[in-house]
Formats: C-alpha cells, structure tokens, sequence
C-alpha cells in the first residue's frame, strides 16, 4: 500500500511536469503573429551569440599562442644573416605576432621608421581580424533585452484588449498575454546578459593578444637596433 502510494504521487508530479511544459509550448505558439515572432527573433540571437562566441573565442586562443623560442630563433637567424631561414620561420608558425615580424624582415636595410610603420600596418589588420564579429555581439548584448521588453509590452496590450473586449474577465483569459509579456522579458534579459559576458570574455583575450604582438613587435625592433659583432 505504502508502494502504490508513491507510485500514484511520482505519476501525478510527471503529469504536472508534463502539462506545465505543454502549456509553456502553448503559451508561445497562442500568444498571436506578434508574440511568436519575438521569441523567434530572440531565438535567432540567441543561436547567433553562441556562434561568435565559439568561433571568435577559439581563434583568439590560437592567434595567442606563441612560443616563447620564436623570437630568439628570429634572432639568431637574423644575426647569422640568413633572412630566409627567418622568413621561412614566420610563415611556418602562423599567428599574427608572425606575420608582423615577418613584415619587418622583409623591410631590413630600410630605415627603422619605415619598418616599425610597415609592422605597424600590419598589427591594425590583424586586431581587425580578431575584432570581427565583436561588434555584433555587442549589439546583441544591447538588443535582445530590448526586444524582450517589446514583448512585454506587447503581452500587456493583449492582456487589456483581452479585459476590454471580454464581459467576464478571470486570470484565465489574462494569463496568456501576461505569460508573453513574462517570458518574452525573461528571455531577453537571458540573452543579452549572455551576450554581454561573452562579449566582455572576448575583449579581454584581445587586450592579451595585442599585449604579446607589441611585446614581440618590440623585441623584434630592438634586434635590428642590436650592434653587429
């Protein structure tokens, strides 16, 4: 008897689970043209945001990745005179900090100013690079938030046409624009709070980035400052 008791309950909590998920479906595709095309859009966003945050944080980690002989083999590859072997070095490890250096090696035996500007040039390119998409998911950080707030204003519209337009008006006939106008603002904030920190994310590991490209740029500069033997 104790056993059947637990069963009859675990069944009624699965039928509540059940039919709260349902309606949550139902509140969504009933919430009218204008409802579902906010979730929708917030869906897309929300599918975007995660795209650039995975593509932009895996590319960043890579151009970040720089070992620590690179510059002291370019040394002694330069010291030695073989320019080659240099350049050959830069196009083999493939990071932006290589390819400004590479720049640079292929100005040796012009002056200094026109090599740091040509090195220069390059390092804007490459934050460029590294910078893509940021924008947009910055723009999402802003966005999503406001379209969810443009749910809920919608939701509370359809709320008081509900009220108006009905003689007995209960919380039942309320509840469905007051769900959209509740999920709708939920969802937004969600998005854009995640859009926000992964933006903010993906700054940071900027700021690194360039911090090791002028760092190298600088040592690579100072090399060809260095008196020859």
């Amino acid at each position: 008897m104790h056993n059947l008791f637990f069963f009859f309950q675990a069944k009624a909590k699965s039928k509540a689970t059940e039919e709260a998920g349902q309606s949550l479906v139902d509140i969504i595709i009933n919430s009218g043209p204008m409802g579902i095309v906010i979730f929708g859009i917030l869906l897309v966003l929300s599918v975007l945001a995660l795209y650039i945050f995975i593509e932009r944080w895996l590319t960043i980690k890579k151009a970040g990745k720089v070992d620590d002989q690179f510059i002291n083999n370019i040394r002694a590859a330069v010291q030695a005179g073989n320019i080659e072997g240099a350049k050959a070095l830069c196009a083999t490890t493939n990071t932006p900090t290589s390819r400004m250096v590479e720049k640079g090696i292929m100005r040796i035996g012009k002056p200094l100013k026109d090599i740091d500007a040509a090195i220069e040039n390059v390092g804007n390119l490459e934050i460029f690079k590294l910078e893509k998409n940021l924008s947009t998911l910055a723009s999402i950080a802003g966005a999503a938030p406001m379209i969810g707030f443009l749910g809920t204003v919608t939701g509370m519209i359809l709320a008081f046409y509900t009220m108006s337009s009905e003689d007995n008006v209960s919380p039942t006939v309320l509840a469905g624009g007051i769900y959209q106008a509740l999920l709708t603002t939920a969802f937004g904030l969600f998005v854009g709070i995640v859009a926000f920190v992964g933006y903010n994310l993906l700054v940071a590991n900027v700021e690194k980035v360039v911090f090791k490209m002028e760092r190298t740029t600088m040592e690579f500069m100072d090399l060809l400052q260095e008196p020859t033997a």
